[in-house]
């Protein structure tokens, strides 16, 4: 199968990769416990006593019914400065949109104000489905309480980027007319509730831990689950069913959309994600000389899960300053688990190691493994829209590439070794090779440039 043959080229690569440092293991370590879908012989559980508890509680309706006051606000809420959301909202088309400004903006409501402008103003599908606006701003109230504010990275304005990253995504010329009015409400609806309820803490954590949510959905994509429970279980409150103007077939189908589009951030399934849409989209172009069209749903619904993934992941492809503060976020939300890990007496889980940090080359190994392999993916499927986000990606990862010898954060005892910006310039040129090698000819349809890239690495061991 596709997802095999990039399985196993990927595992050679983190293997070269792990070999240039002791760091370099933990971050070789820490791809593959993330993104590999593990099989039942992998999974390791190991009991605990402090579990999280399932979260459903309704909460700060009222406070919505406050805001509200009869009419809904132009932005969704109640903003002090109407100039300044108004400045915000004309960038909202735009790749580079600043989240943490407009969280301050909208009065740390981001996932309720962005929600409404992009489904209402920008978008008009709540008219479209006969959505009845008060009723979608309480539900969106009750949506972002449920993201826990105390996650560093987790929280309701990652909920809102993911969302407004999709929506200039589905906004381009050459997807536009792709998908359905449905489609498009499906994908930017579940990018709003896709990790509503996060604890801040990894499923293999809640797996290791026989966690209450690990138990209910045994093991596999325990959060995305959750997610999509939380946020249907909701809807069946009356006081927020805001899909009710829908027809039940509509209704139906927008379900199911968003469960396969939500289930399609679960990390573990990048690689097999990756390998269909790369098949996909080469056999439509091969079919329709050279031009990108998904005549079936499956087909559609596909691409359409790896927009969403893509945008999940999109942080690294923004302009530095957002990088950056998105990257300490996410750090400082694995340092934590860390801390509770190490509390429990476990394992700790890679990169979760606040005594033994390696964030540079994390960021390096995520953008080559992870980030890269999937924006370049989509920027075939969207040329040239996408030229700009590869192009900053790679500017990133030089930043971060260039800091690792004289990375402050790493401690003495695990700094890098003397050869290892050497190591880690061959081993990042092979992988650019190798990604070369993939591009042509056939450009990857057949996936048969694989096994050359296999070739190639095993004869310069």
């Amino acid at each position: 199968m596709a997802q095999n043959k990039f399985k196993r080229m990927l595992t050679r690569e983190l293997s070269q990769f792990s070999e240039t440092s002791r760091s370099g293991n933990q971050v070789a370590e820490w791809v593959t416990s993330t993104y590999f879908e593990k099989g039942e012989d992998e999974l390791e559980l190991e009991k605990s006593k402090n579990r999280i508890p399932a979260i459903y509680a309704k909460r700060i309706i009222h406070q919505a019914q406050q805001v509200l006051k009869g009419n809904v606000p132009k932005y969704g809420v109640e903003v002090e400065d109407d100039d300044a959301m108004g400045s915000m909202v004309s960038q909202i088309n735009t790749w580079n949109f600043d989240l943490f400004k407009f969280a301050t903006i909208s009065k740390d409501h981001p996932l309720v104000s962005m929600a409404y402008i992009i489904l209402q103003s920008e978008r008009s599908l709540l008219r479209a489905y006969n959505v009845d606006p008060p009723t979608f701003i309480k539900y969106m109230f009750v949506i972002e309480a449920n993201y826990h504010k105390t996650n560093p990275y987790h929280n309701a304005t990652h909920g809102a980027d993911v969302m407004q990253s999709c929506h200039v995504l589905l906004g381009y010329s050459v997807v536009e007319q792709v998908f359905t009015d449905l489609e498009v409400f499906a994908a930017l609806f579940a990018c709003a509730i896709h990790d509503v309820d996060h604890p801040g803490l990894s499923n293999q954590f809640l797996s290791n831990t026989s966690n209450e949510l690990a138990i209910l959905y045994n093991d596999h994509a325990v959060l995305e689950n959750h997610h999509l429970a939380t946020a249907f279980k909701f809807l069946q409150a009356e006081e927020l069913d805001w899909a009710s103007g829908m027809d039940d077939k509509q209704r139906q189908l927008f379900r199911k959309m968003v469960i396969d589009l939500v289930l399609a951030t679960d990390m573990s399934k990048h690689l097999s994600l990756l390998a269909d849409i790369k098949t996909t989209v080469e056999s439509s172009k091969v079919a329709h000389n050279g031009k990108l069209v998904l005549e079936s749903y499956n087909e559609r619904m596909l691409v359409l899960q790896g927009i969403v993934h893509s945008c999940d992941i999109s942080a690294a492809t923004k302009a530095l300053p957002i990088y950056k503060a998105w990257t300490e976020r996410i750090i400082e939300e694995f340092f934590q688990q860390g801390d509770r890990e190490r509390e429990l007496g476990m394992n700790l889980s890679p990169m979760c190691d606040r005594q033994n940090p390696s964030i540079e080359k994390s960021q390096v190994g995520f953008i080559d493994f992870i980030v890269l392999p999937l924006w370049e993916t989509l920027g075939e499927l969207m040329f040239p829209y996408c030229q700009e986000m590869l192009s900053q990606l790679n500017e990133n990862r030089m930043y971060y590439f260039s800091r690792i010898p004289e990375s402050p954060r790493c401690s003495i005892t695990d700094g890098p070794e003397p050869d290892d910006r050497n190591n880690l310039i061959a081993s990042s040129e092979k992988r650019k090779n190798m990604r070369a090698t993939m591009t042509k000819g056939d450009d990857c349809s057949d996936l048969s440039s694989i096994d050359e890239a296999d070739e190639t690495t095993q004869n310069s061991d």
